[in-house]
């Protein structure tokens, strides 16, 4: 499904840019008792040549983990990672020495690079913990890796806040990608604009709630993206309690 985002004149001829939508029914789904995954792009065991990256976003996995149950120890190498708590607390460590419970509102950060071994695990005896997965594949391999997080759950409704960058700019997480991504919360009645420079690469997520995009509506799951192919302005608005996260790819 497409919408036109916008069109404008240059040198005679009709710029068209389309947003893609991406309906939450649509992903891959996996059930395995313990974790309810839903997959954006190809992961795992679900497989889609028309869906294995947008730009450089690998991985958006929207996971629900059962109480006490989690990833046990596992590898990573050359891969951005990126974890957002929605519900819940998630219960980390890794063999960089970090051990942490990072709680709803919670950006985790972890750059791969050369290598490194994590756990995740749900502390919790009663709830679920409900997060989104996010790899953004580096713009250089074998780097040191590292760990950042940044609480956002105070973070003020109304607003686009910058989550990581490329130069860490406006106190955001420093991350080896030209990869802008924005949180953005809305109590009801709030709009947020933002705009795509031509040949950026957009892709909104809706990680709560309902929202319109220029004028279309997204719910709960569901995704957009947008290939500029000149400068677009992106309005982002929601009736009721809703966020999204918007990623602005290079």
């Amino acid at each position: 499904m497409a919408l036109v985002a916008g069109a404008g004149m240059r040198h005679h001829h009709l710029v068209m840019n389309t947003f893609t939508i991406r309906k939450s029914n649509e992903r891959g789904q996996a059930d395995h008792g313990w974790l309810l995954a839903k997959h954006s792009f190809s992961f795992a065991d679900y497989y889609d040549p028309k869906h294995m990256h947008f730009r450089t976003l690998r991985v958006i996995n929207e996971d629900r983990v059962a109480s006490g149950q989690g990833f046990g120890t596992h590898p990573h190498r050359d891969m951005e990672i990126i974890t957002y708590i929605l519900d819940g607390q998630l219960q980390h460590k890794d063999s960089m020495g970090n051990g942490r419970i990072i709680e709803t509102g919670d950006f985790q950060y972890m750059a791969a690079g050369t290598g490194v071994q994590h756990s995740e695990f749900n502390p919790s005896k009663s709830n679920k913990v409900h997060l989104l997965q996010i790899w953004i594949m580096p713009d250089a391999k074998g780097v040191k890796p590292r760990y950042a997080e940044k609480p956002m759950a105070k973070a003020e409704p109304g607003k686009l806040h910058l989550v990581t960058s490329k130069t860490g700019r406006d106190d955001s997480m420093e991350i080896h990608q030209d990869s802008d991504l924005y949180l953005a919360r809305f109590d009801g009645g709030e709009e947020v604009t933002h705009t795509m420079k031509t040949g950026r690469g957009g892709w909104l997520q809706v990680a709560e709630g309902s929202i319109t995009l220029n004028g279309t509506t997204l719910e709960q799951g569901d995704a957009a993206s947008l290939d500029a192919k000149e400068d677009t302005v992106l309005t982002i608005s929601s009736t009721g309690k809703a966020q999204v996260l918007l990623f602005d790819l290079a």
